[in-house]
């Protein structure tokens, strides 16, 4: 099968999804590493006319939306199978992969996290520490629901892993930097058990950000 190539910044938890499931798949992949803020130029809008990432190519066939690149490579690249056959849990799937777009995603990691990390580290800016401040609460109840989904399964969607944690873990792992992991985690020992879990596997030690960082260097 033809390569695959993923243009994504290193660092990116949604790059870092599909990096993840082409790991797992141990599929032949290439990363095209972009820089901060390349996402916008005229090439990557031409792959995405919303200028977001990651973009998957395969052959002549290009598609970005993390959740529908990791499907796509669920079904060409059948084994081992990230989709549970089970009705119910792949049920659970689907929400847990819509809880971090919308939830995890959406008012916090792309706050907290980008306050913390992205502002000061790519753009220089200081950080709002009153917009951390009002992101906070609903940080805390992505968390509970997200540890409440868990409970004590070894992943999101029972004993196998599956999409959800590729597309979850990602994010809620990002935020383990900022100072606040340690207050929205406190109560819910299940979820830092399963991000250690998750990242002590060789595909998402294989995509860390300075692994991917190393790997863009040296292309």
């Amino acid at each position: 099968m033809s390569e695959f190539i993923v243009h994504s910044v290193p660092g990116s938890p949604f790059g870092r999804s599909v990096l993840i499931a082409l790991e797992e798949k141990g599929a032949d992949y290439r990363l095209a590493a972009l820089a901060p803020g390349a996402s916008k130029s005229p090439e990557h809008l031409a792959r995405n006319p919303f200028g977001r990432i990651p973009v998957l190519e395969h052959d002549d066939f290009v598609l970005y939306e993390t959740q529908a690149i990791l499907r796509y490579l669920d079904r060409i690249l059948p084994q081992p199978s990230l989709t549970p056959t089970e009705v119910k849990q792949a049920a659970r799937m689907d929400q847990v992969m819509n809880i971090s777009d919308w939830y995890l995603f959406q008012g916090v990691c792309n706050v907290i996290g980008f306050q913390r990390i992205i502002a000061p580290r790519f753009m220089g800016q200081a950080t709002d520490e009153a917009a951390i401040e009002a992101a906070m609460p609903k940080a805390r109840t992505v968390f509970a629901a997200l540890s409440e989904l868990l409970g004590e399964q070894p992943f999101i969607a029972g004993d196998v892993l599956s999409l959800a944690d590729l597309q979850a873990a990602p994010q809620a792992s990002f935020l383990s930097v900022p100072p606040e992991w340690a207050a929205l985690t406190a109560p819910h020992p299940n979820l830092v058990a399963w991000i250690d879990r998750l990242e002590s596997r060789p595909s998402f030690q294989a995509t860390t950000w300075q692994r991917l960082t190393e790997r863009a260097q040296a292309a």
